[in-house]
């Protein structure tokens, strides 16, 4: 009798054991995905991004049927360095940024973005896309600054050494001039844009180092002023700079690069996926070349002779 207890009991101990294993393995085989951490680098650090990161994440969780978390990397450098760590799956990285995290064998570029292009003659903004743009050396618009060869001895705002448009290809494009402005001329490395825009126009600085457009895209912080009178354009960099790479780790699996290639392929066609992407005023998305990036490169090898 005790035998026929002991049994029955270890048989429906069995059962039970191999009910909690089918549900465990139902569980594992029904919701295993990996959360996924995307990071992007601001435009501006005056704190208004990291409430709009939330329905971006909630948008792209939504699309990949996964968890999905994004932050913000606080620099350019920052965000190479999450991505060569391991510790960010997607990049929306900047041009510089993206090929320094590539070159260390950290970032594959899926997309590069597109942008709405501006008229050269206007400064105005076009109905046109483009994957590339120039960098733009602002001053004050009363300023007696003609060329690139009055900035000998000025002082310039820029961004970080490892922005394109902030620092590399201006510095370069200097040096071709005959300027070396990292010893002819006095540079100071600011936060972001519209604290250099600041810096010019308070006379704390003769110039600035910025992205074309950035007079339109940072006009709304400067309700007192008007950017497109009180500042002006002293030259747009020769060389195109290509606009920013939709990057993931390269030994993500193939399947899930194709599904978050699709979702940001399609962002334009739905009202939430351009909200999304008017977080770094990107229009649209084509297929990345990681030779159209070659460019970097060369700029960067000659800003830091």
């Amino acid at each position: 009798m005790r035998f026929k207890m002991l049994a029955t009991g270890l048989l429906t101990l069995g059962i039970l054991v191999g009910l909690a294993g089918c549900g465990n393995e139902q569980k594992a085989q029904g919701n295993t995905k990996e959360k996924l951490v995307v990071q992007f680098v601001p435009t501006n650090n005056d704190g208004s991004m990291e409430a709009k990161t939330k329905p971006f994440a909630a948008y792209l969780s939504e699309k990949l049927d996964r968890d999905v978390s994004v932050t913000l990397a606080t620099d350019y450098s920052t965000i190479v360095e999450a991505m060569a760590s391991g510790q960010v799956d997607v990049g929306i990285m900047p041009p510089a940024a993206y090929v320094q995290a590539k070159d260390m064998d950290a970032a594959e570029a899926l997309l590069t973005s597109q942008l709405g292009a501006y008229d050269r003659k206007t400064g105005l903004p076009t109905d046109k896309l483009t994957n590339t743009f120039k960098g733009e050396i602002l001053v004050k618009a009363d300023s007696n600054l003609k060329n690139l060869i009055d900035l000998k001895g000025k002082k310039i705002a820029t961004l970080s050494p490892n922005s394109a448009s902030g620092y590399i290809y201006p510095v370069a494009e200097l040096k071709d001039a005959g300027i070396d402005p990292t010893k002819d001329a006095t540079l100071t490395t600011v936060n972001d844009i519209p604290s250099e825009m600041t810096a010019v126009l308070n006379g704390q600085m003769d110039a600035a180092f910025v992205f074309e457009g950035a007079r339109n895209v940072f006009a709304s912080k400067f309700s007192d002023q008007d950017l497109m009178k009180d500042l002006r354009v002293l030259s747009l960099t020769q060389g195109d700079i290509p606009n920013d790479a939709i990057a993931v780790q390269p030994k993500m699996a193939s399947q899930l690069k194709k599904e978050i290639k699709d979702v940001f392929l399609a962002m334009p066609k739905d009202e939430a996926g351009q909200e999304a992407m008017a977080l770094w005023g990107h229009k649209g998305y084509q297929a990345a070349a990681d030779s159209a990036y070659d460019t970097i490169r060369e700029y960067t090898k000659k800003a830091s002779e």
